[in-house]
């Protein structure tokens, strides 16, 4: 029936209307492989964390299908406030609603850097490290190295847990007291270290870890 094409919902009810399958179809048109892909992976968050490759592997899922879709995540991920607009961080909550687009949906650890002033503005935003704090060596001399370069008076560093633990790894503990001690050798604010999941985030200033 018309009023069942998700262009029909779209034009008349708005495209909130649309289930996960008439979004996913939107897209790839194709139903088999929208069911598909719902079913082998239980929710549009899981899809999202999968990569091209992985994509392809359920039934019916093209390479272009995929390209579609990893662009379609990635343009949400980026859909955030306006970056000819200053975000200034406010705290730890303002840091997560800042940080959370840019890695919950990452398959991996991802270490990330916000570069701030003295207002707390964030003046430049980094992905150093990739592959997990645990398996990747976080150098801080590289973090110090750009926050110089952009007369940084303070940084946030931020990573994501893929698995939904908030808790910090002993290695986030570890990579967390040579920051601040660096920091401290540079007279540069280590203003937080949040982590991000799923679930929530953690904030190492606001547990009195700093």
């Amino acid at each position: 029936m018309l009023q069942e094409n998700p262009a029909y919902k779209v034009a008349h009810q708005g495209v909130s209307a649309l289930t996960d399958r008439e979004l996913l179809l939107s897209i790839i048109s194709k139903p088999e492989a929208a069911q598909n892909l719902l079913t082998h992976y239980g929710s549009l968050a899981d899809i999202a964390r999968a990569s091209a490759t992985e994509l392809t592997q359920v039934e019916g899922v093209s390479a272009y299908m995929a390209h579609l879709l990893i662009c379609c995540f990635e343009l949400a991920r980026r859909k955030r406030l306006d970056r000819n607009q200053r975000f200034q961080v406010t705290g730890s909550a303002s840091a997560a609603t800042y940080l959370t687009p840019l890695l919950v949906d990452e398959s991996q650890e991802v270490f990330y850097v916000l570069f701030l002033n003295r207002r707390h503005d964030i003046i430049a935003e980094k992905a150093l490290f990739r592959g997990g704090v645990s398996a990747t060596v976080v150098d801080p001399k590289l973090i110090f190295r750009h926050a110089i370069h952009h007369l940084a008076s303070g940084i946030i560093v931020a990573h994501n847990h893929p698995s939904g633990q908030r808790r910090p790894s002993q290695a986030d503990l570890e990579i967390t007291r040579k920051l601040v001690a660096g920091a401290k050798l540079f007279d540069i604010a280590f203003l937080d270290h949040v982590i991000i999941t799923h679930e929530g985030y953690y904030s190492f200033a606001d547990e009195g870890m700093l």
